[in-house]
């Protein structure tokens, strides 16, 4: 009668354990005294617009020398490989969170290594109509000497209206553009 006994002491902790993992997540709405039923929104995927990498600004380099085509100039050569997003609809527009995974390469030129600053360009358009745009100048750690690295880069909270959703696409690339020189004026004599 005793080992029984004793199968049933163990078994009950284990039940018990069991059903406490059953508990329902509200959030913390209860423990706050609030409803059951507080809004969380919602991850959606359907109505998530398509995300791009930007064939022609997919990969940025620097040149030792300016002007230089030369693959024995290269100091080094950023990359972007892959891209996923992440839509969460809240009542009146859709967020969007880019990742993109990318590739850090020292060329012959380099070797320094140290902090480069990569300029990265998320766009979301609708047609012909942009909807957001914005050049992040991120920060890729190299250590010396070393062949490359790799780095994810992530753009959070891209708000886009509501119904923007199954027509829009972000794309994202090197912000190659040249930056703008202040024209300087002519004096008059």
């Amino acid at each position: 009668m005793l080992p029984k006994l004793n199968r049933s002491l163990l078994v009950l902790p284990v039940l018990l354990a069991i059903a406490g993992c059953n508990k329902t997540d509200t959030g913390g709405a209860l423990a706050a005294g609030g409803s059951a039923t507080a809004p969380t929104p919602a991850v959606i995927q359907g109505a998530c617009p398509q995300a791009y990498i930007s064939d022609d600004k997919a990969v940025t380099t620097t040149y030792a020398k300016a002007g230089s085509t030369d693959p024995k100039d290269v100091v080094r050569q950023g990359s972007l490989v892959d891209i996923t997003r992440q839509c969460v609809q809240t009542e009146s527009q859709l967020l969007i969170t880019v990742v993109v995974k990318g590739r850090l390469v020292e060329g012959p030129a380099g070797g320094s290594g140290g902090t480069v600053t990569l300029p990265i360009r998320v766009e979301a358009t609708d047609d012909q109509k942009t909807l957001f745009a914005e050049t992040v100048n991120f920060p890729v750690q190299l250590a010396p000497n070393a062949p490359a690295t790799q780095f994810i880069f992530t753009k959070a909270s891209i708000p886009l209206p509501g119904g923007a959703g199954s027509f829009a696409k972000v794309t994202v690339g090197f912000d190659t553009a040249p930056k703008a020189v202040a024209a300087k004026g002519k004096r008059k004599k």
